[in-house]
C-alpha cells in the first residue's frame, strides 16, 4: 500500500492507496497541531490495514503551506522511507488542489493564504491530455494576481472563499469560484501514483518543504 500524507493546511489529510483503490482516508482539521496530531491518526488509519510495515511506498504534500505543518508531514514521511527502505515523492500542494478541475480544460489557479496580506498561487492545466503547470509556485497579492488573469480561470483553495468577492470584482466573468473543498488525500495520491508507475522518485535525502518564504523567525545574518 502507498501512504498519502496532506499537513501542509489546517485541514489534515491521509490516505491508504493500493493501486487506482483508496483503502483507507482520514481528515480532519487540526489547527496547528500537526505534529502532535499526525501520528495518533496515522496510527487509526494504519490500524487493521497490517501497520506501518504494510507501506510499499509514501507520497506527501511539500508545500507550499503551514510551517508547522509541512515540517511535521515531511519529517513522518522521510523517516518511513528511511526506517523501511521506501521511495517516496513530494508533490506541490497547489498542485494537489488543482488537480481536481484538470477535467475542466480551463487554467486552475489554487491560492492558499500566505499571511502580510499576500497568497501563495500558481497556475495549471491539462493540454493536449497532458497536466502542466503554467505559473510556477509564488506569493503574490489577490490585486497583482487579478492583473496577469486574462482568460476565464478557475480558482481554487480553502483561502478562496474569503477573497472571491474581491476576485469576482476585479476579473468579473473570468473568475470561476470554486465552492467546495476538493478531497485532498486522494488527488495526492493519484498524483503521486502517476509518479510511482513512472519510477519517478524523490530522494529522502534532499526533498525538502516548499516554502516560498523564509520563517517569521529566523537566525540573524550578521551580529
Amino acid at each position: 500500500m502507498i501512504l498519502a500524507i496532506d499537513t501542509s493546511t489546517d485541514n489534515a489529510n491521509l490516505a491508504l492507496v493500493h493501486g487506482d483503490e483508496i483503502i483507507a482516508e482520514l481528515s480532519w482539521r487540526c489547527e496547528q497541531n500537526h505534529t502532535v496530531e499526525l501520528l495518533p491518526h496515522l496510527a487509526r488509519l494504519l490500524e487493521d490495514k497490517g501497520g506501518i510495515g504494510s507501506i510499499s511506498g509514501v507520497i506527501v504534500a511539500k508545500g507550499p503551506g503551514s510551517f508547522n505543518g509541512l515540517r511535521a508531514g515531511i519529517s513522518t514521511a522521510k523517516g518511513l522511507a528511511f526506517s523501511l527502505g521506501i521511495p517516496i515523492i513530494g508533490i506541490s500542494s497547489l498542485e494537489v488542489v488543482a488537480y481536481e478541475y484538470a477535467g475542466s480544460g480551463l487554467p486552475v489557479c489554487p491560492v492558499f493564504n500566505a499571511g502580510r496580506g499576500e497568497i501563495a498561487t500558481a497556475i495549471y492545466q491539462r493540454k493536449d491530455n497532458k497536466w502542466c503547470q503554467l505559473v510556477a509556485e509564488h506569493i503574490t497579492t489577490v490585486d497583482a494576481l487579478c492583473s496577469t488573469i486574462t482568460t476565464k480561470t478557475i480558482f481554487c483553495g480553502e483561502f478562496v472563499p474569503q477573497i472571491a468577492s474581491e476576485l469576482e470584482k476585479q476579473l468579473k466573468e473570468r473568475a470561476v469560484i470554486a465552492t467546495t473543498e476538493p478531497p485532498r488525500a486522494r488527488l495526492l495520491a493519484e498524483l503521486g501514483r502517476q509518479r510511482f508507475e513512472a519510477g519517478d522518485y524523490d530522494s529522502p535525502a534532499t526533498l525538502q518543504p516548499l516554502y516560498l518564504r523564509r520563517p517569521a523567525i529566523t537566525q540573524a545574518k550578521h551580529r
